[in-house]
This record gives structure tokens, sequence and C-alpha cells, in this order.
């Protein structure tokens, strides 16, 4: 069965939920410490949405698989063109080609908002399928923050990668996006 992406919504909270906290309780992509409950990662949700930020699901065999969204990448006003990834694979799910088509769509979904820039910030300079994978889907390495995350006792690095959207920066920017 073919990978199928559309919009996220409320009704996919409770699965979203169960992929961030294996993710957090077990991998370095994120520095958070303590996954968030249902109830916080709702508020994360419907803050994005109110910003008009693309937030998507992927199923695969009728189940929730990964999930992606972009964000703000900084919140002061020069930066409003600028988003961020996030892309999260249920552990069972992974290397089945879901980061990559979600990738691709929030891409696409992100250049159809407006937006100018996409930022990755890969936690775990020992992340190299995410690095690969955006990698493949048009980012350069623009550095690295070494040893800028503590987690599961040793300091982790943050490995940033950028990669233009539409017409990237090669018109000024008109509006909000």
């Amino acid at each position: 069965m073919p990978i199928a992406i559309r919009p996220a919504g409320l009704r996919d909270i409770a699965a979203i939920t169960r992929i961030y906290d294996h993710a957090v309780r077990h991998g370095t992509a994120s520095f958070e410490l303590e996954p968030p409950d249902e109830t916080e990662m709702a508020r994360r949700y419907e803050r994005l949405r109110a910003g008009n930020y693309p937030y998507l699901v992927a199923e695969l065999d009728g189940a929730l698989a990964g999930y992606a969204y972009a964000g703000p990448y900084h919140t002061r006003p020069g930066y409003r063109w600028t988003v961020e990834d996030s892309i999260y694979i249920a552990p069972q799910a992974q290397r089945r080609g879901i980061g990559r088509a979600l990738l691709h769509e929030l891409i696409a979904r992100s250049e159809t908002g407006g937006f100018r820039q996409m930022i990755a910030v890969i936690g775990d300079s020992a992340q190299t399928s995410s690095i690969a994978l955006h990698r493949a889907a048009g980012f350069r390495m623009v550095g690295t923050f070494e040893n800028v995350g503590f987690k599961f006792s040793r300091w982790l690095d943050s490995v940033l990668m950028q990669r233009p959207l539409g017409q990237g920066a090669t018109t000024p920017a008109i509006g909000n996006p």
C-alpha cells in the first residue's frame, strides 16, 4: 500500500504524541528530555496551524506512520519567511521512504504558503540518515554547533542545513507568508 500524506488534524494527536514520546525517550533528534502529553502536543499543533504553518501526517497500511511540520525558525518579524522543519517517524515504519515523502510535501506546502527558506536543525551529528534525507531534498550543509545539547549523559551537536523555497532570496519579500 502506498504512503498517503495529508494535513494533520486533532484526531491525529494521540498517534503523534506516541511517535514523539518514543523519539524523546530513545533518540537524539529532539533535545527535549521529558515527552509532552497529548494536551501539550495539541496546544503546539494549534499554535502552528494558527500561524498557517503546514502540519502533515503520513499513513501506511492504515496506520499513522509519521508526521512533519514547518514552524517558525525564530519569532522575530524579520525571520517570518523562514521555517524550520521537523520530521518524526514511528519506529516500526522507519527506512520505508516515509520521511522522504513527508519532507517533499512539506517543502511544497511551505513554498505555496509563501515561505522563502527552510532550515533543518538536526539534533546530533551522528544522525546520518536525517542529514542524508535533507541533502537528497536539496538542503546544503551550513554548519555544526558542537556540543550544544546534553542528553543521555553525553554532549550532542546540532547540524544546520538550509534550502531555498520558491524564489528564495532572489526577490524581495512582500507581505506576510
